[in-house]
């Protein structure tokens, strides 16, 4: 425990984690040349991303049960082969149906990746380091955005489709080789017995994670701050910065990276401020879903052109999104027992790529649908942009009324408990000795 071995083992399994991000988002810089290369619409663009998506939510809670069963470095190893495979698939795919296979297979891998990656942390770490590591391999695990934004990018425009995609398997093949060699379950000599799941237990463990308001609190708000990020940085985004606000390709490639920065400084602030106050995790989800939400409102119906800065500003707020809808996990881990964390955390999971897979889908329809009818020129213009990622603004509003809804249901058995949350104004009123004692109590 906490040996350099533990450390090493770590490591590696945050690079195939980076390597699976990298894969995830891949698709995302290649939005318009997928446009020429499958001679396709918006909507069918959508799709892409959307199947993809649809598979990671679905195999989160089985992929949960096969950790449990077979261990984490069996299921790494499948996810990088998975992935290697996709990413060959689509370099040599010329049609949809192929290129939606390829796809499937990336999110399949990438499904597998995250949850077997944090399942090492408590079989080779102290309980004291396994909250710090998981925000760390949360993180770390961001810079394969980076990967795919700039080197992946550029390779793409400057060799074109199949490099492109050959170079991002071989990241894959590069992580399971590591994987093989580097990852183990546990410590040697610990041996752990592991019980198989039954299907009988595993819907009943569902179940009673789902009618736990905190977990239901946990999925709105991973839903609410997590989808619109998803939408511009896996999808639309590059589309839109350059057919529709006419950057170049590489400025627009450049300005996705803000998303590392960005969650590289508010997550490790983010996670203090919820520790110090868990019962305002919810202030915190609705502040930056709103905010969000008032970004798109600017850029999108700005007169003419929106500038650079408020562009910047908006990615920047996206970009908290990605450690907002980490406080979703905290609902599921203080509102449920050890026994069905991981389904309960599954469950949360699911909430933000359900939300990314509907407006992913919806904003394509809605640019196809006006072209169809003749009201833009053009597939992709500022215009046809304006209303079609318009449709996220009705997504939001549902989240963050669902958000309230459960928020209103899960004090209700906080108070139940004997834990009264106290009104906002009194809590800022007191917030000056909590803060005092709070120092005080640290030194």
């Amino acid at each position: 425990m906490d040996s350099w071995r533990a450390w090493l083992c770590w490591g590696v399994g945050v690079l195939a984690y980076v390597a699976a991000v990298c894969q995830r988002t891949s698709f995302g810089v290649a939005g318009l040349e997928a446009t020429q290369r499958f001679q396709t619409g918006a909507a069918a663009l959508a799709a892409f991303s959307v199947v993809q998506l649809l598979v990671y939510a679905a195999l989160q809670i089985p992929v949960g049960v096969l950790v449990d069963r077979f261990g984490p470095r069996v299921l790494i190893l499948c996810g990088a082969a998975l992935m290697a495979l996709g990413q060959l698939q689509l370099a040599a795919a010329t049609s949809v149906p192929g290129g939606l296979v390829a796809r499937v297979l990336v999110g399949a891998g990438d499904a597998m990746t995250f949850i077997s990656v944090l399942r090492l942390l408590p079989a080779w770490f102290s309980p004291r380091r396994v909250p710090l590591l998981t925000q760390l391999t949360g993180l770390t695990g961001q810079l394969g955005q980076l990967l795919s934004a700039v080197p992946l990018a550029a390779v793409l425009h400057t060799y074109g489709w199949s490099p492109a995609f050959l170079a991002a398997a071989g990241l894959s093949v590069i992580a399971f080789l590591a994987v093989l060699a580097g990852v183990r379950d546990r410590p040697s000599g610990e041996v752990v017995a592991v019980q198989p799941v039954k299907l009988r237990e595993m819907g009943s463990i569902v179940a009673a994670a789902w009618r736990q308001p905190g977990t239901r609190l946990g999925l709105w708000s991973h839903f609410v701050t997590q989808f619109s990020g998803n939408v511009f940085l896996l999808t639309w985004g590059v589309p839109f910065l350059v057919s529709g606000l006419g950057w170049a390709p590489g400025q627009a490639s450049l300005a996705m990276t803000l998303f590392i920065p960005t969650a590289l400084v508010s997550g490790p602030w983010l996670g203090g401020w919820v520790d110090r106050h868990p019962l305002r995790r919810s202030n915190v989800v609705l502040t930056i879903a709103s905010l969000a939400g008032v970004a798109w409102a600017l850029v999108l119906f700005w007169p003419g052109v929106a500038p650079g800065w408020l562009v910047i500003l908006l990615i920047i707020t996206l970009g908290l999104g990605g450690p907002a809808s980490m406080i979703g996990f905290d609902f599921a881990r203080t509102f449920n027992p050890a026994q069905r964390l991981g389904t309960a955390t599954g469950i949360v999971n699911v909430g933000g790529y359900v939300a990314s897979v509907v407006t992913m889908y919806l904003v394509g329809l809605l640019l196809d649908l006006q072209h169809t009818m003749g009201l833009t020129s053009q597939l992709y213009t500022l215009d046809a942009f304006r209303v079609a990622l318009s449709a996220q603004l009705l997504v939001l509003i549902f989240g963050l009324g669902a958000v309230m809804l459960t928020r209103v249901r899960t004090r209700r058995e906080l108070a139940a408990r004997g834990i009264t949350v106290p009104p906002l104004r009194e809590a800022l009123r007191k917030y000056p000795e909590r803060r005092r004692k709070y120092r005080a109590d640290r030194h």
